[in-house]
């Protein structure tokens, strides 16, 4: 369950593959309707400018369809006692652990991996994101973190001055002439928080970019120190591409943030390493206006789905859930650490990343993840295991 095309998850999403032999399982990829060859009403484009059909276009809908489709798959297979468990990632960990609570007659159980469902509705203050961001680094290395957080303003002021923008395209080696001083903070800014976000063993992304901009020459200017970092995560290239053109995903993406999956992410002036970024309601509502017409809904997902007072509401009626998070991952900042009930289960790590526990094993893989992994599988087992019990116990007249 997630939101790209499911041709890439078929080879990166392992653990389905390393584990359902175990299983002996039949997997199932349901691709996300509007994203990669699920488009019944031609492009991402064209989708998105006709108001009569993008409005199917939502989670909702989404889980809807794959409930369609496992039904559909269990009467076709003869499978009406097979036990159905739902597995995904970010945006389809958050579908995931929606599908159990909506769907509890069809799924057994999820795995939700880093899914940040409290990041609505002011649940999770604005800056839980960059604020992990910025542990990420500071643990990496304190003087990298320093560096990077003064490079902000040094980045503004040459900005302003004439030929600033030039000097500056020349600086970090740009494939085009920037536009603007922001152009270089986003890109920046970007990839800090994707090196963050998958800080993956072995390699260690932020380990790398901190290398890099510690290494440079001694007496080296800091935004010299700054550029350092990017050549050592993304090698010596002949120019650095800092435009930012969507792909048809992010296009989609941006489309449900307007209208459903209102995300409040932003940072003050001094809470995290990055500049000033505060998330203002009424500027995003202005700009989806713009861009569709419509207004966003902040609200609405935990009016659907839940989030207030979760541990209260889940231990009521909610069960046979996995809420996987690696620590430093800053989507962590929105997901559930917390054991809620018996079955509705946290498993996380301190140094895991996003999404990394639902990756293919590797033979580096560290213990803690290798552990984190068998948790999963043995709370899994446990609820087939339970499953059919209560199922052999109808079968005979039995209580279960």
């Amino acid at each position: 369950m997630a939101k790209p095309p499911i041709d890439g998850d078929i080879l990166g999403i392992g653990f389905l593959t390393d584990f359902a032999p175990r299983f002996k399982a039949l997997l199932v990829y349901m691709e996300h309707r509007y994203y990669g060859k699920s488009r019944p009403f031609g492009t991402m484009e064209e989708v998105l400018k006709d108001e009569d059909t993008r409005g199917y276009f939502n989670s909702e809908q989404a889980i809807a369809d794959y409930a369609e489709l496992l039904l559909h798959i269990k009467e076709k297979y003869s499978a009406q006692n097979s036990p159905i468990i739902v597995i995904g990632g970010s945006y389809g960990g958050m579908l995931a652990s929606w599908f159990r609570m909506k769907y509890p007659h069809i799924a057994l159980g999820a795995l939700a991996s880093s899914a940040p469902i409290l990041y609505f509705d002011n649940i999770t203050p604005q800056n839980g994101y960059y604020s992990i961001v910025s542990k990420d680094f500071k643990e990496a290395s304190k003087s990298c973190y320093r560096t990077i957080r003064k490079s902000w303003s040094i980045i503004d002021k040459i900005a302003s001055r004439k030929n600033g923008l030039s000097y500056l395209s020349r600086k970090f080696k740009t494939c085009s002439h920037l536009n603007d001083s922001f152009e270089l903070k986003d890109y920046l800014d970007t990839t800090y928080a994707k090196v963050a976000q998958y800080n993956n063993p072995p390699s260690y992304p932020v380990t790398v970019v901190c290398g890099g901009i510690d290494g440079a020459p001694k007496g080296s200017h800091i935004l010299d120190r700054i550029f350092a970092g990017i050549v050592a995560h993304q090698g010596n290239q002949s120019c650095y591409n800092t435009s930012n053109i969507p792909d048809e995903t992010s296009l989609g993406w941006e489309w449900q943030t307007c209208s459903e999956m209102v995300m409040p992410i932003g940072r003050g002036k001094k809470d995290t390493m990055f500049f000033s970024s505060p998330f203002n309601l009424d500027d995003f509502i202005d700009d989806c206006k713009s861009k569709y017409g419509v207004s966003p809904r902040p609200h609405w997902i935990t009016t659907y789905y839940g989030g207030h007072d979760i541990k209260l509401i889940l231990h009521k009626f909610a069960s046979n859930i996995i809420f996987s998070n690696g620590l430093r991952d800053p989507y962590s900042s929105a997901g559930v650490l917390k054991n809620i009930s018996h079955s509705l289960q946290a498993v996380y790590t301190r140094n895991g990343s996003h999404c990394l526990d639902i990756l293919s094993a590797k033979p580096t893989d560290p213990e803690w993840l290798t552990m984190q992994r068998n948790t999963e599988v043995e709370i899994i087992e446990g609820w087939i295991t339970k499953y059919h019990a209560d199922l052999n116990a109808l079968k005979h007249g039995k209580k279960p």
